[in-house]
């Protein structure tokens, strides 16, 4: 496997991918609607535990540290992934942006760059009622590291070279901690949120979204209210990507649901896929799926054929 193309500006892109959950198409079309926006990546990286035969052009496979292939690690912790943070496994001339293969973009992500405000900063999703920031850095120290804000690890931006402590401390820890229960490193995004607490950012809501978290609510009339407000609509039609996590709302499932169907995902919540409820994102969700699925499979088609067909898919499924 190769050791990364040469980029000379922009960012580049990661993507992790181990088992047998997700396959080349996935990659494929995940690349091909990333390339059909106005900035794409300068280098795309598959961080990899075996040969993807069917890749798109354009894709370099780098071996998967093998310290971090522990079965217990490609579970629902996901700590496998805390790899991309690996000394000396990207290149650290462009910043990164990870993405899960069940993220769907719908426009330009370059912006995630732009908006930094420094090197050593990094950026995921924010997850909990305790938004990263002062007082959440604030209570980090005054709780010894026990209180802390936490966000979801399906999109990361960081700079390769600034974050390879992430991974470096994981691996001490986890040398002389058996039991992750009860501890940070129960989950690959926990962990980075509590090690990189002091420099934690949310990647902004304006950009990007975790599907059930914005969509989804317990109860059918607060997604109504709250999808109704002005603002929130004119936010959700300015989103970049979207990810899909749960099996209830993959999207494969959502491009082929009836106008006005009630999805209810394993947590309870709910929601009406209509554009009423989710406005007019719900068109270019759907446009995206469709296009994105369409172009993985003609890229695998365009292939050699004697190849086997693509893996059905990687990672475990996302911890709660």
């Amino acid at each position: 496997m190769g050791s990364g193309q040469k980029g000379s500006a922009g960012w580049q892109l990661v993507l992790v991918i181990w088992g047998e959950k997700y396959g080349a198409s996935d990659v494929n079309g995940l690349v091909a609607a990333l390339r059909d926006r106005d900035t794409g990546p300068a280098r795309i990286s598959l961080v990899t535990d075996r040969p993807r035969p069917g890749l798109a052009d354009g894709i370099t496979e780098l071996a998967f540290p093998p310290e971090f292939l522990q079965p217990a690690w490609m579970r629902g912790g996901c700590q496998a992934k805390l790899a991309m943070f690996r000394e000396g496994l990207l290149q650290g001339d462009l910043p990164a942006i990870y993405l899960d293969l069940d993220t769907v973009v719908m426009g330009d992500l370059s912006p995630l760059i732009t908006r930094r405000r420094s090197e050593g900063e990094i950026s995921i999703l924010q997850s909990a009622v305790l938004p990263f920031g002062a007082f959440a850095r604030l209570l980090y120290r005054l709780s010894g590291g026990r209180r802390y804000a936490r966000g979801n690890s399906s999109v990361v931006v960081w700079q390769p070279g600034q974050c390879d402590y992430i991974a470096r401390r994981f691996l001490e820890l986890a040398a002389g901690t058996p039991d992750f229960h009860n501890t940070p490193m129960r989950a690959d995004e926990r962990f980075i949120s509590w090690v990189a607490q002091p420099v934690m950012r949310a990647v902004p809501r304006d950009m990007v979204v975790k599907f059930p978290t914005e969509f989804m609510f317990p109860w059918l009339w607060l997604g109504r209210v709250y999808g109704a407000l002005p603002w929130v609509r004119q936010r959700r039609a300015g989103l970049a990507a979207i990810t899909l996590p749960g099996v209830e709302v993959k999207a494969e499932v959502l491009a082929e649901l009836p106008d006005g169907s009630e999805v209810l995902d394993r947590k309870g919540r709910r929601m009406i896929w209509s554009d009423a409820w989710i406005g007019p994102v719900r068109r270019r969700l759907t446009e995206a799926i469709r296009i994105a699925a369409g172009r993985s499979d003609s890229a695998h088609r365009a292939g050699d054929a004697s190849l086997p067909a693509p893996d059905a898919a990687s990672d475990a499924p996302a911890p709660p």
